[in-house]
């Protein structure tokens, strides 16, 4: 049974072109009907997902190939999620490694290559998108050899094996230059160079969750594969939490195996078959399904620790309540518990501030995404500035550190080498494509990259790419400037007027518009210079009987500045919040009365 079988992740850095080849081999496969149509980037079926076009989680189908049933992984090529791919590679035996024909390795490459090699996986390269203008295979195909050997790859690992693709166009060959008809040299690569799980299916079971589904007919589904023996419906089984756990017995309700998108019931299922099982209570991720007569439990999932944490509060501000359905802690603390339970890379501790709770993640764009979650299901919160995880080593302080990859034209080359100077980066690698843009490679502390996003794009006018991942902790580089421009207050609650906004036009930008409901100490724009000034947005225009004709009546106001939660969190300052409601996002002082502001700056001080 084992032979029939082969696991696969596909891993690769972000856009590399993971769900669209994923598509690709399930059309080709015969999953589909002729004519069924079929939307693109299937595996994306989440809502966020696909209006960002990124994926997010880590998803499982299977196709069929000669009478082989390959079980594939779909796992997200952002850093922030790192933990989805560690948890994916945890139920395969290959890993398809994606890279850009034109972009070549990328710093999420780099991580998601020393997950695997320290698992002992030996990749199949793919070079990807070898179609597109400026592909350069060959270069590719060295800087990947180079980046294995620095990895301290095996032999065996650095021996690997090279397919050439076009996700997009749907072909693959195995030789440089050549133009492929179909994915068929992909299947077979697979086939020849995935070996298939070795476990004794007379073993006593053995079987640890990976992730987890949820269904409201049958409740949490555990999806994992096994590792030995064999799982039947309606059988006892033990659940054990990690080595040392005492197991507690519990009957398995359903047992199913991924064919295609579908999920099919099974009688049976044996060593290497990645399942579905349901009818546990309390089923959690890293635990293990073992036999009830002997215990073999397996060892929990272990994922890098978070590098960088937020505050979650319940929202205090004039405008609470008014737009969400769940705005208590408790609320907030039991949907956050939830998020525990499937997202194993984050971290959940209560303060000593009421309604506060610390929330650690990856990323901003972990983080976030989280947050843009809670607020579409009716949650009203306000969050804090992300601030990066410190660790202690001998008495020093130590920071995360990260790797740092952007491609610019030439022109935006100094502006941005500037801007990452000022942010403690430093320059470990330039390389020109001698067609108008370069690659910069730096090393840089996560707290320098906090509000970076925004800036680069303003520097390079949206054509910069810029992707990074953690590297490890070194000794703390020093303070880091914070925001240039300070905020413009509202002074009073109200509504926002037109002739206000006039007035206030050539204080600077705003966030707000002629008709949004503002507060006292509700930020409603950004200041000119480098201070906060009160102002009041609620000003309306002194009616007399004299009546006024020419250019005094037109008012001219610059287009608000349009939030979304991730320019928002990085803008904000350590005595700023983000209220976010599910229809809107504000920014705010943590202390509302200026009074209040000044004390608390005096404690500062």
């Amino acid at each position: 049974m084992n032979t029939q079988i082969r696991n696969i992740a596909i891993i690769a850095h972000v856009d590399h072109g993971k769900t669209t080849l994923v598509d690709q081999l399930l059309r080709q496969s015969g999953t589909f009907r002729q004519n069924q149509q079929v939307a693109e980037r299937v595996m994306d079926s989440n809502d966020l997902e696909r209006e960002r076009g990124i994926t997010i989680l880590a998803k499982n189908c299977a196709v069929r190939w000669r009478d082989t049933h390959i079980n594939i992984v779909d796992t997200p090529g952002h850093a922030d999620f790192g933990g989805e791919v560690e948890r994916a590679l945890s139920m395969v035996d290959g890993v398809l490694l994606l890279i850009d024909a034109v972009e070549g390795p990328m710093p999420q490459t780099r991580f998601v290559t020393r997950k695997a090699l320290a698992l002992g996986l030996k990749p199949i390269v793919v070079v990807n998108k070898v179609d597109r203008p400026g592909a350069r295979p060959v270069e590719v195909i060295n800087a990947t050899f180079d980046l294995f050997d620095k990895l301290g790859a095996s032999e065996a690992q650095l021996d690997f094996p090279v397919v050439y693709a076009s996700g997009l166009e749907g072909w693959a060959t195995l030789a440089a230059g050549e133009v492929g008809t179909d994915m068929a040299p992909l299947f077979e690569a697979v086939l020849q160079h995935v070996p298939a799980h070795a476990g004794d299916a007379q073993a006593p079971l053995q079987l640890q969750i990976a992730s987890l589904d949820y269904s409201s007919y049958v409740g949490r589904i555990g999806v994992g594969r096994i590792n030995q023996g064999t799982i039947r419906p309606a059988m006892d089984v033990a659940v054990c939490e990690g080595m040392d756990g005492t197991p507690r017995k519990a009957r398995v309700n359903q047992v199913l195996t991924f064919e295609g998108l579908e999920r099919r019931l099974a009688d049976s299922a044996g060593p290497g078959d990645i399942v579905l099982v349901n009818g546990i209570d309390d089923i959690g991720i890293g635990m293990t399904i073992t036999s009830l007569d002997a215990p073999a439990p397996l060892p929990l999932l272990r994922v890098d620790e978070p590098t960088l944490t937020m505050n979650f509060c319940v929202n205090t501000s004039p405008l609470a309540g008014r737009e969400g359905r769940f705005v208590t802690s408790r609320q907030i603390r039991d949907r956050l518990d939830r998020e525990l339970q499937s997202n194993v890379a984050l971290r959940v501790k209560d303060t000593d501030e009421d309604g506060v709770f610390e929330v650690s993640g990856r990323g901003e764009l972990h983080l976030t995404i989280l947050l843009e979650n809670m607020r579409r299901e009716g949650y009203e919160l306000a969050v804090s500035r992300p601030r990066v995880v410190l660790h202690d080593v001998d008495g020093e302080k130590h920071e995360p550190i990260e790797l740092l990859t952007v491609d610019v034209e030439d022109q935006h080359q100094g502006a941005v080498m500037q801007e990452l100077g000022q942010r403690k980066g430093e320059l470990a690698d330039m390389h020109s494509d001698s067609r108008g843009r370069v690659r910069l490679d730096y090393r840089i502390p996560a707290r320098g990259l906090i509000g970076f996003s925004t800036e680069f794009l303003n520097i390079t006018r949206g054509t910069g790419l810029m992707s990074h991942i953690f590297d490890g902790y070194e000794a703390f580089k020093g303070e880091i400037g914070g925001r240039q421009n300070g905020v413009l207050i509202s002074h009073e609650d109200g509504e926002i007027v037109t002739y206000a906004l006039g007035k206030l036009d050539d204080r600077g930008r705003m966030f707000v518009k002629a008709g949004d409901p503002v507060y006292e100490g509700m930020i409603v724009g950004m200041h000119n210079r480098d201070n906060d000034l009160v102002v009041n947005a609620v000003r309306t225009k002194q009616l007399t009987n004299f009546r006024v004709s020419g250019k005094e009546d037109a008012i001219k106001i610059t287009p608000a500045i349009e939030l979304t939660l991730e320019s928002a969190v990085e803008f904000i300052a350590d005595d700023e919040l983000v209220e976010i409601t599910p229809r809107s996002i504000r920014l705010r002082k943590r202390w509302l009365k200026e009074h209040d502001r000044k004390r608390a700056a005096r404690e500062v001080a």
